[in-house]
């Protein structure tokens, strides 16, 4: 989880910085946000249910070569992300594309490939 890193910095460097945030309250702070990654990131492995609230699920946005529509609008993501994560991983069409994935950490991962190949790595991706 990126965002907790992200809030765990924010923390720390407005304890430092900022002359406004007493000591006590931002170590107290940057201790609720480390307790709260823990307990989530505990409770998630031992609850399924919890996980998939939590991280989400991957997303496939393109098949073959052809955009999902309804999965990108469900996802919030146009079509020119998914173009360019194609661009980005070094491939021309869309056609060569065998799938491209939003993942839960937000990244795309594209798979090259045949047209209509059985692809193993899609296995519980919605």
């Amino acid at each position: 989880m990126i965002w907790w890193s992200r809030a765990i910095g924010s923390t720390l460097a407005t304890i430092v910085l900022s002359k406004s945030v007493a000591l006590s309250e931002g170590l107290l702070a940057l201790a609720l946000l480390i307790g709260m990654q823990f307990a989530i990131s505990w409770s998630s492995t031992r609850m399924p249910w919890l996980r998939r609230v939590v991280t989400g699920e991957p997303r496939l946005l393109l098949r073959d070569g052809t955009m999902l529509d309804e999965a990108l609008r469900d996802a919030r993501v146009t079509r020119e992300e998914v173009r360019a994560a194609v661009r980005s991983s070094g491939i021309g069409a869309l056609g060569d594309v065998s799938a491209v994935v939003l993942e839960t950490d937000g990244s795309f991962s594209v798979i090259a490939g045949q047209p209509g190949a059985a692809l193993s790595s899609l296995d519980g991706v919605k």
